[in-house]
């Protein structure tokens, strides 16, 4: 880096993790010739179109992430699957970095642009990114509720979709209610009477998207009461957490959305069980499959041995071909 940067740059390229765009320059007190001057040194290497950074070799992910956001140009924010790679939404990055810009913004980007190993830019265009944006968070990138609802809405499937309502929660990146605020400035949206159950669900405690399943297609249908999710138990000094427990009745309910289950996880289940016998809880266990293509089966089952062990109530068909109604 030129030892002779005004200090606006120097900062500048502190926050930026040594990248600037060519229209920061006047703001940073910085004269274009010498950026101009740097890159045919070799001193500086252009990383797209009109942003730098100010060193040679290779950059961080850091940098590359800061270079396409500039490269939106003011006022533009990371988004999507990028803003969720900062915000630890998910575990690792995405080959592509996804810039969301206003939507009057004219841009377009050329897949050969500048340092050849650089990512390619997919820009989404959005009327709200003001309010949509983060006030605080580097690089620029969207607040966590509407990363989320973005991702909710490119998603293949519903299930998809809740994973990352799920995952959000889960994480405590962010709050039903917050989520629900932000479906709420959005005239169109799909799933939106799902997306809003859920959400209650997922406040009430459920930790997957086969405990949505197993509560929207087996317990609540069918008329089933209702059991504490990921509920407590405490047995020989060992903490352990139920699905769902049915705590007045002393029967719980594991689900298993694994698609393989090895031998070691098999026995830990076996152990977990067997554990929960010796505190006088019963353990029904269904898989994906059983829940989410069997659900009328699965509830009359559940529903004789809570009725064994002292629920009064009654089974009740969740349509006219429910398979439940007849057992």
């Amino acid at each position: 880096m030129a030892p002779d940067l005004p200090s606006p740059c120097q900062d500048l390229l502190d926050l930026q993790h040594g990248v600037i765009a060519r229209w920061q320059a006047p703001e940073a007190g910085l004269n274009v010739r010498m950026i101009d001057s740097q890159l045919r040194n070799g001193r500086w290497q252009a990383l797209y179109l009109g942003v730098y950074a100010t060193f040679t070799g290779q950059p961080s992910r850091m940098a590359v992430l800061w270079a396409a956001v500039l490269r939106g140009g003011p006022g533009a924010a990371l988004s999507y699957e990028t803003a969720a790679e900062l915000d630890r939404l998910v575990d690792r990055p995405t080959g592509s970095i996804h810039v969301t810009v206003g939507s009057l913004r004219q841009l377009t980007i050329s897949g050969q642009e500048g340092w050849g190993r650089a990512p390619k830019i997919i820009v989404h265009r959005y009327t709200r990114l003001n309010e949509a944006r983060h006030p605080a968070r580097t690089p620029p990138r969207t607040r966590i509720e509407e990363t989320v609802i973005d991702l909710v809405q490119t998603s293949p499937d519903i299930d998809q979709a809740m994973s990352w309502l799920i995952t959000a929660c889960g994480r405590r990146l962010t709050t039903a209610g917050l989520l629900l605020a932000s479906m709420a400035t959005r005239p169109r949206l799909r799933w939106r009477a799902e997306l809003a159950g859920a959400l209650t669900d997922i406040d009430g405690g459920i930790h997957s998207v086969l405990e949505w399943h197993y509560v929207r297609g087996v317990e609540r249908p069918h008329g089933l009461p209702t059991a504490q999710r990921q509920a407590v138990s405490r047995v020989g000094g060992r903490t352990r957490y139920l699905d769902n427990h049915y705590c007045e009745y002393g029967v719980a309910v594991e689900l298993d959305g694994r698609a393989v289950h090895p031998a070691e996880a098999r026995w830990r289940d076996i152990h977990r069980d067997n554990a929960s016998a010796e505190a006088g809880i019963i353990t029904l266990r269904y898989n994906w499959a059983d829940v989410t293509r069997d659900p009328c089966r699965v509830a009359a089952e559940i529903a004789r041995v809570l009725q064994l062990h002292g629920w009064t109530g009654r089974l009740r068909p969740c349509g006219p071909r429910c398979a439940a109604a007849s057992a």
